[in-house]
């Protein structure tokens, strides 16, 4: 009787020991999870902001390229004498820089403005009785997609009070 406690008693520690181990193995295992996930979360992230950007640059490349269809639309509205083409390219211009601002297009303000190395491009200087640095005449409009400048403007500015 008194052996047979004995190997209970070691029984009892050897599965504590082995229930120990195990629970130790456990919680690293647990641990390790727990890395995984947040690595795959990160990923995660990762994967889905690259592609935001990626999605943002190709909607950039294509804007930057119906920009010349924009200006074009612009001059043949200019250019135009007869009244009823003129509504109609003009409703066709009006949808279309409507789809372009959707995307987060907008005009840059230049004509009147103070110039703006971010925003504008020097062409031409000139004198002028308004202000040194002040825009007299946007010569091709700027755009900003989504805050980031796509085209500078292209502008005549200033160069002083004339005599």
């Amino acid at each position: 009787m008194v052996e047979e406690k004995t190997k209970t008693k070691e029984t009892k520690k050897e599965l504590k020991k082995r229930l120990n181990e195990k629970t130790k193995l456990a919680e690293t295992y647990l641990e390790q999870l727990k890395y995984l996930k947040a690595d795959f979360e990160n990923y995660r992230k990762k994967v889905l902001k690259e592609r935001e950007e990626f999605v943002n640059q190709a909607n950039e490349n294509l804007i930057k390229r119906l920009l010349i269809i924009l200006d074009d639309f612009e001059k043949a509205i200019y250019s135009m004498k007869n009244k009823e083409d003129l509504k109609g390219v003009e409703l066709i211009y009006k949808n279309f820089w409507d789809l372009l601002k959707q995307f987060g297009l907008k005009r840059i303000e230049a004509k009147g403005k103070e110039f703006d190395p971010y925003y504008h491009e020097v062409l031409l200087k000139e004198r002028s009785n308004k202000e040194e640095g002040t825009i007299l005449e946007e010569l091709q409009k700027g755009y900003l997609l989504n805050g980031k400048v796509i085209r500078h403007s292209k502008v005549k500015v200033s160069g002083g009070r004339g005599k």
